[in-house]
């Protein structure tokens, strides 16, 4: 049985309007999709100096990204959900063997 972990919600203004949680969320969003860019970017980088300054970027934005996320759960807007020993085991095992098969 899976339980949710969250904080207790920091209520924002209804409406048409958008409000903190819209932006945080906005924002999180924004910055995963420029993290998976910024991977790709790395990834065909022509040289050394091109590929550091793009790890740079990339480990700001990972940096920003944690900071909102952790904003984000203390102010009860992103929830988790708890899951059993059994099931985090066969995720484990399943990410195991296909990393396995990879170096085959």
């Amino acid at each position: 049985m899976m339980s949710k972990i969250c904080n207790e919600t920091t209520l924002v203004p209804k409406g048409i309007e958008l409000n903190e949680k819209d932006y945080c969320t906005c924002l999180l969003t924004t910055i995963k999709d420029m993290e998976k860019n910024y991977v790709i970017a790395m990834t065909e980088a022509s040289n050394e100096y091109l590929y550091g300054k793009y790890k740079e970027s990339f480990l700001k934005l990972s940096e920003l990204q944690r900071e909102l996320y952790i904003l984000m759960f203390q102010n009860g807007w992103y929830v988790l959900e708890s899951v059993e020993d059994k099931k985090l085991k066969e995720k484990y095992n399943t990410l195991d063997d296909d990393y396995r098969s990879l170096s085959e």
